[in-house]
């Protein structure tokens, strides 16, 4: 925060080189996100979140759930009690009460793990347990999702 303090009242150009992306997000109205040495793509803190280039992106600015050929925000996966489309079979292993959330970690039917962001209300309804087979897809509920096949970043230099 004191950094950002600073800047604001420095009123200069800074270029600031981090690898925690909270501080990066926090601090920068611009961010370039560069992996073995090249640009992956440039934006705003909300651009790169809500509008990643690719999956590295996506993962590299917050934590990810690959449900197939999807990489969505653990927030961004609905729980369901039935099969349907799109949803993949899951069974509960830990329901953790965090304050303001509640993370359900799960293993999918072919043993991988991952794990959901469910708002308090939300874990209320479901009444969610450990051993419980439940099902997962993407929500879609915003932009947070990537589909992780084809994709391609350009940046002019």
């Amino acid at each position: 925060m004191w950094l950002r303090r600073l800047h604001e009242e420095v009123h200069v150009t800074t270029v600031f080189v981090t690898h925690d992306q909270e501080e990066a997000m926090d601090v920068a109205e611009q961010v370039a996100v560069i992996s073995e040495g090249r640009i992956q793509q440039v934006g705003t803190p909300r651009d790169l979140y809500e509008h990643p280039a690719n999956d590295f992106v996506m993962g590299f600015i917050g934590p990810v759930t690959r449900l197939g050929d999807a990489v969505v925000r653990p927030h961004d996966v609905a729980i369901v009690d039935e099969p349907g489309p799109g949803t993949r079979e899951a069974l509960v292993e830990r329901v953790a009460h965090l304050s303001f959330e509640v993370r359900v970690e799960l293993t999918l039917d072919d043993g991988r793990d991952v794990w959901v962001q469910l708002t308090r209300a939300q874990a209320a309804e479901l009444e969610l347990e450990p051993g419980q087979i439940v099902w997962i897809r993407p929500s879609y509920s915003n932009a947070g999702a990537f589909q992780a096949a084809g994709s391609a970043l350009s940046v002019a230099t």
